[in-house]
């Protein structure tokens, strides 16, 4: 395990592209150390780490296997301790969304999969998150990376718009649980605004007879109304540096 330079400490997965990659990348350069957890690795977040004196730690985990994720979090984080840090954070960042089509028309594993990814694996690394660091001193928050789908219905994306929805929610019980607890952490699950990533390609690929919603989103595109990933992971990053970050369980990035 490499040493760790900085007093801020966060975890962050889905970090090899997209938001997540842009999120990571101006937190490295902010002065934070990094575990990434993804499945798979971008060699340009050690170059950054590297030139901004920081550590990026990447983990190769699929996280449609969440368990095994979970508990090398929490095996990591006891192991490595609450010494020198000022804050610690989680961000679950990571997401999928499966072929845009009726419940009907989605094989059995891909939805699975979606749901292990969006749902199970956010709340199994935030337990393994809570229970490592519970009695540290530092500062400790969990954001997760909603969607403005998970309070909007869309056809045709029937287990992403469940999971976020679930993402919400299981932030509202952690936050009253962690009210409880002295110095307990401070959670929200915070909508990112639309943005220009490989989901949106996703989006605009679908079959228009599959996918009631398509002449939206390719109009988001061509009317420029996308933001791209380093402008949202910007918001959202000024966002979690709030004072008031946790007041609100579930919020937007884009009302205030």
């Amino acid at each position: 395990m490499p040493f760790m330079t900085s007093s801020h400490l966060t975890v962050l997965t889905g970090a090899s592209r997209g938001m997540g990659l842009a999120i990571a990348t101006q937190l490295l350069r902010a002065g934070h150390d990094l575990v990434c957890i993804s499945r798979q690795t971008n060699e340009a977040l050690t170059a950054t780490a590297k030139a901004a004196g920081t550590i990026c730690e990447s983990w190769s985990m699929d996280l449609a296997q969440p368990e095994a994720a979970a508990e090398r979090l929490g095996q990591w984080l006891c192991g490595r301790g609450a010494a020198g840090l000022h804050s610690v954070t989680l961000i679950n960042n990571a997401g999928m969304i499966p072929r845009l089509a009726p419940l009907g028309d989605i094989n059995a594993h891909d939805l699975a999969t979606a749901l292990r990814v969006g749902l199970e694996a956010p709340i199994m690394l935030s337990g393994a998150f809570l229970r490592a660091t519970r009695g540290w001193a530092c500062e400790r928050k969990i954001l997760n990376i909603s969607s403005g789908l998970s309070r909007r219905a869309m056809a045709s994306s029937a287990a992403y718009c469940a999971a976020k929805a679930g993402m919400d929610h299981f932030t509202r019980c952690l936050a009253l649980e962690e009210a409880l607890v002295p110095k307990g952490a401070r959670l929200c699950s915070l909508a990112p605004g639309v943005i220009d990533t490989d989901m949106q390609v996703h989006l605009r690929s679908a079959d228009a007879r599959d996918f009631p919603d398509l002449g939206r989103c390719t109009n988001l595109k061509t009317q420029g109304q996308l933001a791209s990933p380093d402008e949202a992971a910007a918001r959202v990053l000024a966002y979690l540096a709030r004072a008031d970050f946790g007041s609100q369980p579930v919020a937007d990035v884009n009302e205030g």
